[in-house]
């Protein structure tokens, strides 16, 4: 009884083995030296040969596999690191600090990321009869979760097809959707759900964040927010923690020192005008709460990811 039971599971096993051996090949063939490149639109394939320093990141909404190596992400005080056995989804922009923690020449860091479309999400949970919640609920924006057979089944199917450019055009579409597909009706279905019906408190908080991007350099009211959301201050609190590990204030600040940081090390702006840009009117309150997120004050900080990443700040991101 035992012996059978345990059969289809090692079954699995060597499928899923020789799943990430093919991955591995096809992807490093795909991108022959670090960095990033964008094979099919919203699919994302990268490679480094050494392991990277901790960078912030605004992580679009995206499906990550690595195929070989392992990474490390944090979100708020949230810790997670994974590998070719899960998988990573996120759902909103969210300032995750990301560093490749196992790569070397000998066995790059390889990963594949297909960025997820609510339009998409939408189109293959009408088909497939999803209907929305009925209850609002908190969805984590970011998780990791392990990866099972057929998911990784399509998504070697999806790097197959950069080496068949007669076919790609029709069939990466479908692919698209079957690996949507297979998330809808996973441990994440109800996550992708919430992205695309619009119900629940999730997209709510979604819209919040996306003001957050565009009004970096506005002050942050609380109580304006709340009110426009029909909730208390203490529940607008909650709910946004609940989807982005950070409390609304915290989430602000790294996004405006993040693009502080972009502003420098991509258009050579000084500290003061860069910490001007996204609202800090007080250069030693920006110096402060630069050097407490990054470790160091800001054009030391610049210098250093000038040395170590050449300019591409975004290339560990996912």
């Amino acid at each position: 009884m035992n012996t059978k039971k345990s059969q289809p599971i090692k079954r699995d096993a060597r499928v899923a083995e020789a799943y990430q051996s093919e991955l591995v090949e096809r992807i490093a063939r795909a991108i022959a030296e670090d960095g990033t490149v964008e094979p099919f639109k919203d699919v994302y394939l990268r490679r480094f040969s050494s392991p990277t320093e901790p960078l912030l990141n605004l992580a679009a909404p995206n499906f990550h596999v690595i195929a070989q190596g392992s990474k490390e992400a944090q979100l708020g005080e949230e810790r997670y690191r994974y590998d070719p056995y899960y998988y990573c989804i996120g759902t909103v922009e969210l300032p995750v600090v990301t560093h490749v923690v196992e790569a070397s020449s000998e066995r790059p860091y390889l990963s594949v990321s297909l960025e997820l479309d609510p339009t998409l999400v939408g189109s293959v949970m009408s088909e497939a009869g999803q209907t929305p919640p009925s209850e609002p609920t908190d969805v984590h924006a970011f998780s990791i979760n392990l990866l099972d057979v057929d998911l990784l089944d399509a998504v070697v199917r999806l790097v197959r097809l950069i080496e068949n450019p007669t076919e790609a055009p029709v069939l990466v579409p479908l692919v698209k959707r079957e690996i949507v597909y297979r998330l809808l009706m996973g441990e994440q279905g109800e996550r992708l759900r919430h992205i695309a019906t619009f119900s629940g408190y999730t997209p709510p908080i979604a819209k919040v964040i996306e003001r957050l991007h565009r009004d970096l350099d506005q002050p942050m009211r609380i109580e304006n927010i709340a009110r426009e959301l029909g909730m208390s201050v203490s529940g607008f609190h909650y709910h946004f923690k609940a989807v982005t590990a950070m409390s609304p204030l915290q989430f602000q600040k790294r996004l405006r020192l993040q693009e502080a940081r972009r502003l420098m090390l991509g258009e050579g702006l000084d500290a003061a005008s860069a910490g001007y840009r996204v609202g800090y009117h007080n250069a030693a309150h920006f110096n402060r709460e630069y050097k407490g997120l990054f470790g160091l004050p800001p054009m030391r900080d610049i210098e250093r990811l000038r040395g170590v990443t050449k300019g591409n700040i975004g290339l560990a991101a996912d």
